[in-house]
């Protein structure tokens, strides 16, 4: 969630399909960048990081040879529906602010299979101190372990739920 120009989502891609070839990678992205930005969000307003064109992600992907599959629009509000009804094993989000990531978040958690991933990119970075709020406040729930390093990124885990 989050693309940009498609390095990190297409090297995600290229890796998983490696393991499972008939890997479903999809790729959100507004391409038109940042939405719902807010003052929790430091300096970044809306349309920052516009600079991206999903020709160049399809691009990269068929020079990489794995298949992708692109949700142009805000994610969950307009793409969501499209894959509403899958489970899912990992989401990378590099929204880069609060209420995106939050969405993002919300949307996908129950539908993440026990053991599934969620990384945050841009975790502890002064210039992204949304997405650092949101991990802070939702890191130590139950039905989850928390992990960060210091290459900026946050990882929770999804538990089993206790009975």
């Amino acid at each position: 969630m989050g693309v940009w120009r498609g390095a990190s989502g297409c090297l995600l891609a290229y890796r998983f399909q490696q393991d499972i070839p008939e890997a479903n990678v999809f790729l959100a992205d507004t391409f038109a960048g940042v939405v719902k930005a807010g003052p929790i969000d430091g300096g970044y307003v809306d349309g920052a990081h516009a600079d991206s064109k999903q020709e160049d992600v399809v691009n990269l992907a068929r020079k990489l040879g794995v298949n992708i599959e692109l949700l142009i629009g805000v994610f969950p509000d307009e793409t969501g529906d499209a894959i509403s009804k899958r489970c899912f094993r990992f989401c990378h989000i590099d929204v880069d602010i609060y209420q995106s990531a939050k969405d993002i978040l919300e949307w996908v958690w129950p539908r993440l299979v026990v053991g599934g991933i969620v990384v945050f990119d841009d975790y502890g970075f002064t210039y992204c101190p949304g997405i650092t709020r949101l991990v802070n406040e939702l890191a130590y729930e139950s039905d989850r372990l928390f992990i960060h390093n210091l290459n900026g990124h946050a990882i929770f885990v999804k538990k089993e739920r206790s009975q």
